[in-house]
């Protein structure tokens, strides 16, 4: 399985969720947003453990299994389509979760997510 990474799935691998340990290492391929690694280093920057934080970070980004997704013009018709139809049916989410869902869905990658808003986008495959 080929899985992108939400903020919160990350925190639980590293938090030693089993769950999210048994997705992390059965994936053939893990994505993480530039959404997220942003998110993550926002974290890192008000936390205590930051340089800990950063380093186990580089260290995962290093594995030749994870790549970093960046935004492209693709990506932004991905964006708008799911913008409105999320507008439309009254279930918008968070901004930076439209991104990574966008991405998700041009790479045709599973979303592991903890966050509940993305089962309101049903074309976006997601894992568990």
């Amino acid at each position: 399985m080929r899985l992108a990474l939400d903020t919160n799935a990350y925190v639980a691998f590293c938090r030693g969720d089993e769950g999210s340990v048994r997705l992390f290492r059965t994936a053939d391929e893990l994505y993480i947003p530039y959404v997220v690694l942003g998110e993550l280093r926002a974290g890192f920057a008000c936390g205590r453990q930051g340089k800990k934080n950063e380093s186990m970070m580089q260290a995962f980004l290093n594995s030749p299994r994870v790549q970093i997704l960046f935004a492209d013009e693709e990506t932004t018709h991905h964006y708008a389509h799911l913008f409105a139809q999320l507008r439309k049916a009254g279930t918008p989410i968070p901004t930076n979760d439209l991104w990574i869902a966008s991405l998700a869905l041009q790479h045709n990658l599973h979303l592991f997510s903890l966050d509940e808003h993305f089962s309101n986008i049903p074309q976006l495959l997601r894992a568990s």
